[in-house]
């Protein structure tokens, strides 16, 4: 798998969160989420209980508030979406500051933007606490198909090298005078993006003779074992098992 590749969304930390092994963390985060989407919306403060979980992890793995909250935006195409529910959603109407709103459609954009706010905030946590390269481990160790392993490792280890193709593609235009002002430059982008993936394949075409060369047989060698313990386990079940006595509690009261 090579070295450690770090993304903007990583904090470097040495919490007990850092130090969890990635396979775990990812099936805490994906029982923590399966068991919010399960949870009736008219719960309400089933959510905040949610919330007030998540945000003891992020003290956990000292996570400060604003860099988690900036990187909630990626949700904004969920919100939009949810703000329209309370105005196209037939049903039975209720005026909120003057304005007549469909009750279904209110419980609606609770019930999404609730859901995926949540959900965002626990893989912004994951992503927070856990290199490309580690979720990538975990993933093999969870059992994901070696292959699909190897070209998301690929993905992750040549995009950057493709934008910086991109970017010098950009600059020797913009040297020799073009600037995009309408559909007649559609042409000249269009070469260029036909040279960018042409020189992408075949860059493609020669890491892979590089491969072959070295012994590659359709599998990489594992370099890192990843490995937990019961501990581990135990401690990764923390939330999920919390968030499910929230949810059984949700139903029943």
């Amino acid at each position: 798998m090579g070295a450690g590749h770090a993304h903007k969304l990583y904090r470097h930390g040495h919490s007990p969160v850092h130090r969890l092994p990635p396979h775990c963390k990812l099936v805490a985060v994906f029982c923590f989420v399966l068991v919010v989407v399960c949870t009736p919306r008219e719960a309400v403060w089933a959510f905040g209980l949610y919330a007030a979980l998540l945000a003891a992890v992020a003290a956990v793995a000292r996570i400060p508030a604003g860099f988690l909250l900036k990187r909630l935006v990626v949700e904004a195409p969920f919100v939009a979406f949810a703000l329209l529910m309370p105005f196209v959603v037939p049903g039975e109407q209720t005026t909120v500051l003057g304005v007549s709103v469909s009750v279904p459609g209110l419980w609606g954009a609770w019930n999404v933007l609730a859901k995926a706010t949540l959900g965002v905030a626990a893989s912004v946590i994951l992503a927070s606490t856990t290199e490309l390269r580690a979720v990538l481990l975990g993933l093999q160790r969870l059992g994901l198909p070696p292959l699909l392993v190897q070209i998301a490792s690929f993905m992750i280890r040549y995009g950057d090298v493709v934008t910086d193709e991109m970017r010098r593609m950009a600059i020797a235009r913009r040297s020799r005078g073009f600037e995009a002002r309408g559909v007649r430059q559609w042409r000249v982008l269009a070469a260029s993006a036909g040279a960018l993936f042409i020189r992408s394949y075949e860059r493609g075409e020669r890491v892979h003779l590089a491969m072959v060369s070295r012994g590659y047989a359709g599998t990489m060698p594992v370099i890192d074992e990843v490995t937990a313990d019961r501990t581990q386990w135990a401690y990764a079940a923390t939330l999920p098992v919390l968030a499910l006595a929230v949810c059984l509690l949700g139903w029943t009261l």
